[in-house]
């Protein structure tokens, strides 16, 4: 009978103080070098033993570790303001996520991602922040007055908007959303509308709501066409309150020939209500979005909109934020990037357009813009 052999003892793990043995210096040097601590003094000598130790021992840093060693955990957050359930109608969130993606990968962060009622953004933040489970934090789509928000900023530390908060001094990436609102709408007085109605993408609180609101009445304003309080409704992300908003404006007499809704997402219940009212789009309802979902080109009829470049907005947001947290970029740093107008058919389609276009060139309220308009 064969006796069974004993098994081989298990391999004790490397450690950093195996690794400061070898290398015949203290733990503490060890810590120093393998994190990567700014400030301390250790000559390339020393450095490059302690190097050379771990690489032969095969000692790798605990992660944990590493981030209370360099005092920073090398995660930063997205919080956006609003229930779960709108992730899903919100395509725009995912190209800018997917953006900023890459700068955290290109920087060597980990990206965490929270959904938040309103009601506790202010309290989470504080938490997220003060806590130190974050080096930074990126927040979408700002409200007016959000005071731990800028609580947080005028204590230092790193954040940066996805969106614009007026008259302070937060970091920001955004577009002129009042003059895109006021572009899209003139797009649709210069196809002869007067009673255009106007529904926000989210409540007027929201900064992003409150500046297309603005420009769909200073466009109406510079054309003489008096705004009209009852033909404004305030959508809430997603396409119920675009559907709800809109039969309720098809009650309002004179009844909208247009209307000008500050989100494709919204816009989408928009139609679905026009068509279930019987009107057709664009013959009894021109139809202008804004942000340019994928799902936009395929709505039946294809959405007119406003475009601009989310992708970037989420990369260069992570990139912004990495530069506050190392110094390289100081508060405040605001960047406005350009945005485009895509007319298709749901505002009057192309030829309608170009008609348009060139009455509003002739007419003396026309002003040049860096913006350009798109005809697919």
């Amino acid at each position: 009978m064969k006796s069974q052999g004993r098994k081989p003892a298990r391999k004790k793990p490397v450690t950093s103080f195996d690794v400061a043995r070898r290398a015949r210096v203290s733990r503490a040097t060890v810590s120093f070098v393998l994190n990567e601590v700014a400030g301390e003094k250790i000559s390339a000598r020393t450095r490059e033993r302690v190097l050379k130790a771990a690489r032969d021992l095969g000692y790798v840093p605990h992660a944990a570790g590493k981030a209370l060693a360099r005092r920073r955990t090398e995660n930063v957050a997205l919080v956006y303001t609003r229930t779960y359930h709108h992730l899903a109608s919100h395509s725009i969130m995912l190209r800018l996520i997917d953006g900023l993606m890459q700068a955290v990968h290109d920087h060597g962060l980990h990206l965490m991602i929270d959904a938040v009622e309103e009601v506790t953004t202010g309290t989470n933040l504080l938490k997220l922040a003060r806590a130190n489970h974050i080096d930074g934090l990126i927040m979408l789509e700002p409200r007016m007055h959000d005071e731990q928000l800028l609580a947080l900023a005028a204590d230092r530390f790193p954040v940066v908007l996805v969106g614009s908060l007026p008259g302070t001094g937060v970091c920001s990436i955004d577009i002129d959303n009042t003059e895109a609102a006021r572009q899209a709408v003139e797009h649709l007085v210069g196809l002869g509308h007067r009673d255009i109605a106007c529904i926000t993408n989210a409540p007027a609180h929201f900064t992003a709501a409150a500046a297309r609101l603005g420009g769909y009445r200073r466009a109406l304003e510079e054309h003489g066409i008096p705004p009209r309080t009852s033909l404004v409704r305030h959508g809430n992300f997603n396409p119920e309150s675009g559907y709800t908003a809109m039969r309720s404006l098809l009650s309002e007499a004179p009844r909208p020939t247009a209307v000008f809704v500050a989100s494709d997402s919204v816009a989408f219940g928009a139609l679905r209500a026009a068509s279930e009212a019987g009107l057709a789009v664009p013959g009894d309802l021109a139809v202008f979005g804004f942000d340019n979902v994928v799902d936009s080109l395929y709505s039946r009829p294809a959405l007119s909109t406003v475009g601009f470049p989310v992708e970037r907005h989420g990369r260069r947001s992570g990139e912004i934020l990495f530069g506050l947290m190392n110094g390289t970029i100081s508060a405040p740093y605001q960047e406005i990037t350009p945005f485009e107008l895509i007319v298709r058919e749901s505002s009057g389609g192309p030829r309608e357009a170009a008609d348009s276009r060139r009455h509003l060139a002739s007419s003396s309220n026309w002003k040049d813009s860096q913006s350009k308009e798109v005809v697919p």
